[in-house]
């Protein structure tokens, strides 16, 4: 048991008076709920004066456990609550003392001071598919990693594996947090000593715009100017955004170069173009160094099977058609809804780009790398090649081994015929190729991480908010 366990169980016994067998049980069970968190966050993370958004949402789930165990209206037991009281807090500063004294805790956290050869990254939506990859990749380089997250669509799960993969101190810190929340924003940016963000939150599927706009444009355009303000009022000055293709909308010729002027046609797109500029004029007075990936579709998992992508159930329906082609394989739907069969394509199905996560997190690398203050990189993240939706499909159906039943409906809206990237920028100037451009072995390394993960991590909705 971790010592943050043992000090909440302890304060608990304290509080808590005798009681039936039925009403223990009962307070045990909310305990367990409760305390959910404590197995999943080391004892640094909870009581490092950055996670303030954390800690102050564990005090309060265990503020309300103490006033359930507590009975005021019994008048027999007011007579000792005074003496509990004074015990508790006699025995909490002997436990604060002891732990102050324990190896695993740092009055100062590594995390608040900038230290020489160390990069601390902080890893916006870190807990979520591109974003969990990315933080992979970063601690696997040796930067050190914040990641902040409300686990609105993140997952639990990955940070946890995160934690074992890196568990040495000054490696990896969690915090709960909104990026809505300017005010907590802005005290995570105090108490940390960061040298670079990447910044991956965002709600992320065009259908899903097409019906929710103004929560797209809070949550990307919004959430970024806060992400701005605190990098200006901090002096943080490299910024890898990652934006999209979508930016661009429909253009007339392809492949798409990053002078195609951008036209975005759905909600995503223009809340993640509105983004862009927003960055674009910020940097030109703050000596910022700023990096803006527009990545075409993402597919793949980590190839050593370590994470994946887990989106929740209620958000399928709006998901990547490589989830659709495995709920299909799996069982989990009837079969693949392909919308739109009379597009101006070879095979009336739209065409897109498909790159892999690991070339994707790879591109961030070394964007991060080679980010050079006052100056400005933007460049398209793509395979170059352009794969029709009956193409995938079939090569879904090679990587699963099923026949996966497909049913053609009516466009969706907000939805464009063609759209595949022109790489040379990025390979010019970064140096970067894709190096995963077999669709059908991509699929097969996706296809093995939800064959052994059937509820995803299986621990997503432990913190949602």
């Amino acid at each position: 048991m971790e010592k943050s366990d043992l000090l909440e169980k302890f304060i608990l016994s304290v509080f808590s008076s005798p009681s039936p067998p039925s009403k223990t049980i009962k307070r045990a069970s909310s305990r367990s709920e409760s305390s959910n968190l404590f197995g999943y966050l080391s004892l640094r993370y909870f009581f490092s004066p950055c996670s303030c958004g954390l800690a102050s949402s564990a005090y309060r789930s265990a503020r309300v456990l103490l006033h359930q165990g507590m009975d005021y209206l019994d008048t027999r037991r007011k007579r000792h609550f005074a003496g509990k009281i004074f015990t508790a807090a006699f025995l909490t500063v002997v436990c604060i003392f002891i732990l102050k004294h324990s190896p695993g805790f740092s009055g100062t956290s590594v995390f608040s001071q900038h230290e020489q050869g160390v990069t601390h990254v902080l890893v916006t939506g870190g807990a979520g598919y591109i974003g969990s990859h990315a933080s992979l990749r970063l601690l696997k380089d040796s930067y050190r990693v914040t990641i902040v997250d409300n686990l609105s669509r993140g997952n639990i799960g990955a940070i946890k594996i995160l934690q074992e993969l890196f568990p040495e101190p000054g490696r990896l810190q969690f915090i709960f947090a909104d990026l809505g929340n300017a005010k907590v924003v802005d005290q995570i940016f105090a108490q940390n000593a960061f040298d670079a963000v990447m910044h991956f939150a965002a709600v992320a599927y065009v259908g899903e715009s097409t019906l929710e706009p103004l929560r797209y444009y809070h949550n990307i355009t919004a959430n970024t100017l806060i992400i701005l303000e605190a990098m200006a009022k901090h002096g943080v000055k490299t910024l890898i955004y990652s934006s999209t293709c979508a930016t661009y909308g429909e253009p007339e010729k392809m492949p798409i170069t990053e002078k195609t002027p951008q036209n975005p046609i759905n909600p995503y797109g223009k809340a993640k173009k509105m983004a862009e500029d927003m960055i674009l004029d910020f940097s030109k007075n703050a000596d910022m160094a700023v990096m803006i990936l527009r990545y075409f579709n993402v597919i793949g998992s980590d190839p050593e099977g370590r994470l994946g992508e887990a989106p929740r159930p209620e958000l399928r329906e709006h998901g990547r058609i490589s989830g659709a082609c495995f709920d299909a394989a799996r069982g989990i739907i009837s079969g693949l809804k392909v919308k739109g069969t009379d597009y101006q394509t070879h095979d009336g199905t739209c065409i897109r780009d498909y790159i892999d996560v690991t070339d994707l997190v790879d591109a961030h690398v070394k964007a991060l790398d080679n980010a050079m203050p006052k100056n400005v990189g933007i460049y398209n993240v793509g395979t170059g090649k352009g794969r029709s939706v009956k193409e995938f499909v079939e090569a879904c159906k090679k990587a699963t081994g099923v026949d996966i039943k497909v049913d053609y409906l009516e466009r969706r809206p907000g939805d464009y015929a063609e759209v595949y990237s022109d790489p040379s920028k990025i390979y010019q100037e970064l140096n970067w190729t894709a190096k995963y451009t077999n669709l059908e072995e991509s699929l097969k390394v996706a296809w093995k991480w939800q064959k052994s993960h059937r509820n995803g991590y299986g621990t997503s909705s432990a913190m949602s908010s």
